[in-house]
């Protein structure tokens, strides 16, 4: 028996419909696994669900913090799993969908977050070294002890506190700790040609600036919210450029859709190195993905599809 499933894949790859009709189909209520859809009067740029587009199928964990509140994995992962519990108490089936992989990672599997005290002195030299070298500096400081890290360059706080973990032991150099599952869980992934994606997230960028997306951003900005967390979403940065004076506005919507692009890239190469997934196609026809996972779900060959899966199949770049 299936305790949770999971929809992930990139940004604009259909999700939101897909775990719609799985909910419907399976009995189930909807987690949000979308680290910026957390935040209230954060609806556009986070290409968020709206109420009536629900369809009345329950929905948790959106709108659950002020935008100038700051939001951990740690967190996410403690606030799920009681989730999870609940849902499953109502009889339920827990459905996760988002496209934040580490958080849904965190919460399937047995992930831990160190509780040891920070070594202040460590993290003072860290910083010296960022104001003296700079930030693409730290970055490749990371990828020196850990070449695998898909933190974005330009995610200096998360850089720095990377390499601090790494260079204090925090992790006692246990990595498969992230790969024991804590559900009977099954993963299902968006696969999308590259081209197609592409396409569709120039299209979400235009429709958010049609719906209000820079006076939803100038409406932070007028409260004085600035230099947060949740300010720097793909969506909320670039505006803020713009606002500022930084940049015009034609440049703040190209960087936007630029910057959409790669986070997608980034999305695809975590997901693929991270969790295993069964993939599926975004654009076959809903009703034929929809059988295709039911039966997966009630199959007993789950483990050999997805391990062959995850070690063969990359998704498309076409």
């Amino acid at each position: 028996m299936i305790d949770v499933l999971a929809i992930v894949g990139p940004t604009a790859s259909g999700k939101t419909a897909l775990s719609l009709e799985l909910a419907k189909h399976l009995n189930g209520e909807i987690i949000n696994g979308d680290s910026m859809q957390v935040y209230r009067d954060m609806t556009i740029g986070t290409a968020k669900i709206l109420p009536e587009e629900m369809a009345g199928v329950p929905h948790h964990l959106i709108d659950i913090k002020n935008s100038e509140e700051s939001f951990s994995v740690a967190e996410y992962q403690k606030l799920v799993r009681e989730k999870i519990t609940e849902i499953q108490s109502r009889g339920n089936l827990p459905i996760i969908v988002g496209g934040s992989g580490l958080y849904v990672q965190a919460v399937l599997f047995d992930y831990r977050f160190s509780k040891e005290a920070i070594d202040q002195e460590l993290r003072e030299c860290l910083n010296k070294e960022l104001e003296q070298f700079g930030v693409e500096w730290m970055h490749k400081k990371l990828l020196k002890l850990d070449p695998k890290s898909d933190i974005h360059p330009n995610n200096t706080r998360r850089v720095l506190r990377a390499i601090e973990i790494l260079m204090s032991g925090q992790q006692k150099g246990d990595r498969n700790l992230a790969l024991s599952p804590m559900y009977n869980e099954v993963i299902i992934g968006l696969d999308i040609p590259r081209n197609v994606l592409y396409e569709r997230i120039n299209q979400r960028v235009d429709e958010m600036l049609e719906r209000g997306l820079v006076d939803e951003v100038n409406s932070l900005r007028q409260k004085g919210i600035r230099d947060v967390q949740s300010i720097q979403a793909i969506g909320y940065k670039e505006i803020y450029s713009y606002l500022d004076g930084h940049w015009s506005l034609d440049l703040a919507v190209e960087k936007l859709k630029q910057n959409s692009r790669k986070y997608a890239k980034r999305q695809f190469t975590y997901f693929k190195n991270k969790l295993p997934i069964l993939w599926i196609d975004a654009l076959e026809k809903p009703e034929k993905n929809l059988q295709e996972i039911i039966s997966f779900m009630q199959g007993n060959d789950r483990d050999c599809r997805i391990n062959k899966l995850t070690e063969n199949q990359e998704p498309t770049e076409k």
